[in-house]
């Protein structure tokens, strides 16, 4: 994948996922906040910090949440970044790091 097509496919799924996250807010204790294509995700209890990015070099969105880091790949059978470990994709994976945060199923995506 070249660098255009990769920016492309980062700045979609970030953007679906960033929509995803505003409509889960209203039922979950975090706030999405959104700088220079850096999504975070800030929970107050327990508190944390989600950060959400692509990596332009690697080809990568890498997300830093609960003391790791998960680094997704492209996937064409997925039609989407997927965590090349478990299969999540980025929302679903997003969605399950958040319960983990909140200690409880609250966010879907």
């Amino acid at each position: 994948m070249d660098d255009q097509l990769f920016r492309d496919r980062a700045d979609a799924s970030i953007n679906s996922l960033k929509k995803a996250l505003y409509a889960a807010e209203e039922s979950a204790d975090f706030e999405v906040e959104e700088a220079n294509g850096v999504l975070n995700l800030v929970f107050e209890q327990p508190p944390a910090k989600f950060v959400i990015t692509p990596n332009a070099p690697i080809k990568q969105i890498w997300i830093s949440a609960l003391s790791t880091s998960f680094k997704l790949d492209w996937s064409d059978t997925a039609n989407d970044f997927v965590l090349t470990k478990t299969g999540e994709t980025l929302k679903t994976l997003v969605a399950r790091l958040a319960n983990e945060q909140l200690g409880e199923e609250a966010v879907i995506l």
